[in-house]
């Protein structure tokens, strides 16, 4: 019996009892559908990290005033050592690494526009700030050093204040008030997204960290040009380590921090903080896949018991076949082809339904997915070789059955 009439029994003998074989297929079908979603979701998550690694900059340090110890009690956070823009400029000029050290204010604004009102965060940054957080002007340009030096009245627009200001109007050159005080709008910023903890990134207006200073946040504790943190953006990724330790030691020697006392900063690496939390959801996405790969492995102990009643229902059939002249091998040969057939058809059910649930989230739940066509490709493979493996065993007994026994068979 040639491979194609082998295949047209195999198909004959799945349609004479069709509901049996759709109940036999449904494990490899659940099994399948979970594999490629749940990778596909855990693809999608992983480009959302990327993406986030992305929006906040290129090999990232955040450089922020720690906490002291005051007569053996732990004060507040930043509330002995002041960062200033001075260490800033300490930490470019005398670490070969650092491309870009940004000193940061932060605080609340109120903005005001013709009978508009927005409650927004407001940024005191300079020249070194996009580049730190590898953040684009969509519109407009960036402060002129004039500006930044002279603390002039000009700001940049998140891309979600200049939405709910002016909507698709232009915003370049506009006027509008902080605190009581006229800015002009010269730079509309690219869009970012979300943070990490879910924040919205472009609603925040950026003005120059002189401007802050005088008009909108004030002194921090009276201490001149300080600064809230300090964004240090690294040129290679692997000089962080290094880059690190000496960040550490420049700070620490311009604020005489004794070689016997604690740091009174912190570095926050974060590049390897979003790194841990991209790997901590892998494992988890691994788990996800392994748990429904379980489903595979049922499924295929179901084809295997379906098989084995199909051979006991089939005797008289095998016997009829091997005294016509079939030999073992075709009898094998037609029960694998029936078993493999099985797992085949379920996984491309399977596939299917994994699209349709993958891409109904993504509309449904906004849950980012991505479709990894050669996950597809092995789960199909696979799931054949589910059908050979638990396949084997009931095609070989029918193969070894007697003729002349089979044919008594009642």
């Amino acid at each position: 019996m040639s491979l194609f009439e082998s295949i047209l029994v195999a198909i004959t003998a799945l349609r004479t009892n069709l509901m049996r074989s759709i109940l036999t297929m449904l494990g490899i079908i659940i099994g399948v559908a979970a594999v490629i979603t749940m990778v596909a979701m855990g693809a999608g998550a992983q480009q959302e990290i990327d993406r986030q690694i992305a929006s906040l900059g290129s090999n990232l340090f955040m450089v922020v005033p720690g906490t002291s110890h005051n007569r053996g009690a732990r004060t507040a956070s930043g509330s002995r050592m002041r960062l200033t823009e001075d260490d800033a400029r300490a930490l470019k000029q005398q670490i070969p690494e650092v491309i870009a050290a940004a000193p940061t204010m932060r605080g609340g604004t109120h903005i005001v526009l013709g009978n508009l009102n927005w409650s927004t965060t407001v940024q005191g940054i300079d020249q070194d700030y996009m580049i730190a957080r590898n953040w684009r002007i969509r519109e407009g340009r960036m402060f002129e050093p004039a500006e930044l030096q002279s603390g002039a009245k000009v700001v940049l627009l998140g891309a979600t204040v200049a939405r709910e200001l002016f909507g698709e109007a232009d915003a370049i050159g506009q006027m509008l008030r902080m605190n009581k005080v006229p800015f002009t709008v010269v730079g509309v910023l690219g869009a970012k997204g979300q943070s990490m903890s879910g924040s919205d990134q472009d609603d925040i207006v950026m003005v120059p960290i002189a401007t802050a200073r005088a008009r909108l946040l004030g002194r921090h504790r009276g201490v001149a040009k300080a600064v809230s943190v300090i964004m240090v953006s690294i040129e290679k990724d692997w000089m962080m380590d290094d880059a690190e330790e000496q960040i550490k030691q420049v700070i620490r020697q311009r604020h005489r921090i004794r070689e016997d006392q604690d740091d009174t900063f912190s570095i926050r690496n974060m590049s390897e903080m979003v790194e841990t939390r991209a790997e901590t959801r892998r494992v988890f996405n691994m788990l996800l896949a392994a748990v429904a790969s379980v489903s595979l492995v049922v499924g295929g102990i179901g084809i295997m018991n379906i098989m084995l009643v199909s051979v006991t229902e089939r005797t008289r059939e095998i016997g009829l076949r091997r005294a016509v002249g079939a030999k073992a091998k075709d009898i094998l040969t037609q029960f694998l082809i029936e078993a493999v057939m099985l797992c085949i058809f379920g996984g491309v059910v399977g596939v299917t339904l994994a699209i349709v649930v993958s891409y109904s989230a993504a509309e449904l739940a906004n849950w980012p997915v991505s479709i990894e066509w050669q996950v597809v490709g092995l789960a199909l493979l696979f799931s054949a070789v589910i059908g050979v493996f638990f396949g084997f065993y009931p095609a070989r007994k029918a193969a070894n059955q007697d003729p002349i026994e089979a044919l008594r068979y009642e």
